[in-house]
C-alpha cells in the first residue's frame, strides 16, 4: 500500500505505481512528491549533501513484516526536467524514479553492488513497458 503526499500538481498514475510496489513488497511505502527546494533540504539534512537530487529513500530499519518498508521522495522539478531531456512523460519519469526509490528501501545499492541493482531495475522497467531511459543513462554515466 502506499501513501502519497503530493506537495505539487505533478499528475500520479497511482494504480501503476501500486502495482509495481505490489510486485516487490506487501509492506505499506510512504511516497512524498515535493519540490526542489524540499528535497535539497532532506539532502544536506540526512546526507550532508547540499544539493537538490531526484530522489531519496530512507528505508526503516529492521525487517518487520506490519511496519511500513520506509519512505521514498522524489523531486517533481527533476521529473520535469528529465522527462522533458528524455522526451516522456512525466508520469513514466515519476514511476522510475519511484522504482530506483522502491529498490534502494528493498536493500540494493548501486554504489557498492556489482550490478543486481540495475539489473533489477532493467526487469521492472521492461515487465512494465517503461522507457529505457533509466538504463541509458546509468549505462552512459
Amino acid at each position: 500500500m502506499l501513501n502519497i503526499e503530493n506537495l505539487t500538481n505533478t499528475e500520479i498514475n497511482i494504480n501503476r505505481l501500486e502495482d509495481i510496489a505490489e510486485k516487490l513488497t506487501h509492506r505499506e511505502i510512504d511516497l512524498t512528491i515535493c519540490d526542489n527546494t524540499l528535497i535539497k533540504k532532506y539532502n544536506h539534512q540526512y546526507r550532508n549533501i547540499d544539493k537538490a537530487t531526484d530522489v531519496l529513500s530512507f528505508p526503516l530499519e529492521g525487517n518487520f513484516d506490519n511496519m511500513p518498508l520506509g519512505s521514498i521522495v522524489i523531486s517533481a522539478d527533476f521529473v520535469k526536467e528529465k522527462s522533458d531531456e528524455f522526451a516522456h512523460s512525466q508520469t513514466d519519469e515519476l514511476t522510475l524514479l519511484f522504482i530506483h526509490g522502491l529498490l534502494h528501501l528493498l536493500g540494493y545499492d548501486h554504489e557498492i553492488d556489482s550490478g543486481q541493482m540495475r539489473t533489477k531495475e532493467k526487469e521492472i522497467i521492461n515487465m512494465f513497458n517503461l522507457p529505457k531511459s533509466l538504463i541509458v543513462r546509468v549505462e552512459e554515466g
